[in-house]
């Protein structure tokens, strides 16, 4: 199938995810979380979508639904054009590979068994199974590198690293297997502020070398602001306003738009 220059990497159309409500002593259906309900948008090839919203909004289901990590009620998902809904298991690997996740919690997301190098050769071994042991070697330690950390460490366990560092070996774990598209659901929100700013920058100098596309996910709108080329607002569900950074700051038109920039604490005063 032949793509334009005009389609998007990625293209949601009346997404839904709903899980069933049981209760009784039989465990009967009597309602429905609508998690996902209805949700259309679209993410350029090398942009930034930022998808913003409180607990319970649905942005963290809607990231995991791309990679089919949450069921898919009704909708359709595209990919360069191409429709991949109904595939999973191996038909959806050659598309596992073009799209990674970065996951919120960077220590219960690593396996704490697992040295640095296994975390990192895993997703190598599954997707690019004729390469060598030593080349495997030789590009987890190129990873390592690239997201600022020591190659030498690759013999460490996770929790010999702090938080940012192991954020950092999170993101070489994505970067593996040369992803296109990656989701970053809530990838800085366990760290100080400080690391934060870090990780922001990493992702965008491996966006701008490496040609990515993100889907930033997050409650921060403060954080969002500053890595985002389109913001997405999602309240209980659904889409409530889609804007640039700009627009959004300057004038959200939606209530919770504005409850959402209203919390948003000012920054401390500077000493005299």
């Amino acid at each position: 199938m032949t793509t334009s220059a005009t389609t998007p990497l990625v293209e949601i159309s009346g997404l839904k995810v709903h899980y069933p409500l049981r209760g009784g002593l039989l465990r009967r259906v009597t309602g429905q979380v609508r998690a996902v309900d209805d949700v259309s948008l679209s993410i350029a090839r090398g942009q930034t979508v930022g998808l913003v919203g409180e607990s319970g909004s649905g942005k963290t289901t809607l990231g995991r639904a791309l990679v089919k990590l949450a069921p898919i009620t009704a909708g359709v998902i595209r990919y360069e054009g191409r429709d991949i809904t109904a595939l999973h298991g191996r038909s959806f690997l050659p598309w596992r590979k073009r799209m990674q996740m970065i996951f919120q919690d960077p220590f219960n997301s690593l396996n704490p068994r697992m040295t640095i190098a296994s975390v990192l050769a895993e997703p190598l071994e599954l997707h690019f199974p004729a390469m060598s042991k030593a080349d495997r070697r030789e590009r987890c330690a190129s990873l390592l590198k690239r997201v600022g950390l020591d190659p030498d460490h690759l013999g460490r366990y996770p929790h010999q690293f702090s938080g940012g560092q192991r954020q950092r070996i999170g993101i070489a774990r994505a970067l593996a297997v040369e992803p296109e598209f990656i989701i970053c659901d809530e990838a800085v929100s366990a760290l100080d502020v400080s690391v934060q700013a870090q990780i922001v920058n990493l992702l965008q100098d491996l966006q701008e070398e490496l040609g990515l596309t993100y889907l930033f996910i997050a409650h921060d709108l403060a954080v969002v602001e500053h890595i985002s080329d389109q913001v997405v607002v999602m309240n209980r569900g659904k889409v409530v306003e889609t804007a640039t950074p700009e627009e959004l700051y300057r004038a959200p038109k939606d209530p919770y738009t504005q409850r959402l920039l209203a919390a948003i604490p000012e920054p401390p005063p500077l000493a005299s």
